[in-house]
């Protein structure tokens, strides 16, 4: 399957290969947040090194652009949620 034309698609991969090596993303750090669901709809998500993994992600946001980083929070988590409901 495509993953780059459903909405988040192209986030979750890069999250995932993110994950398979390590690497604490922001891509990586929203498919350990969404991990439970996804696994639920038969993605192959490894295990998730990080604890607290949506305070990370905001911390990584915040270091980025701190102004930014509560809107941009949010517009991940949509991003994953559309992505969690085309591919349910």
């Amino acid at each position: 399957m495509d993953w780059n034309i459903l909405p988040g698609g192209d986030l979750i991969q890069q999250g995932l290969l993110d994950l398979a090596v390590s690497a604490e993303t922001v891509p990586s750090l929203l498919v350990s947040i969404g991990a439970p669901r996804l696994r639920s709809l038969g993605l192959a998500v490894g295990e998730v090194p990080y604890s607290d993994p949506e305070h990370r992600l905001y911390l990584l946001l915040a270091e980025e652009d701190s102004n930014s980083a509560h809107s941009r929070y949010n517009a991940l988590i949509r991003r994953l949620v559309s992505f969690e409901r085309c591919v349910s």
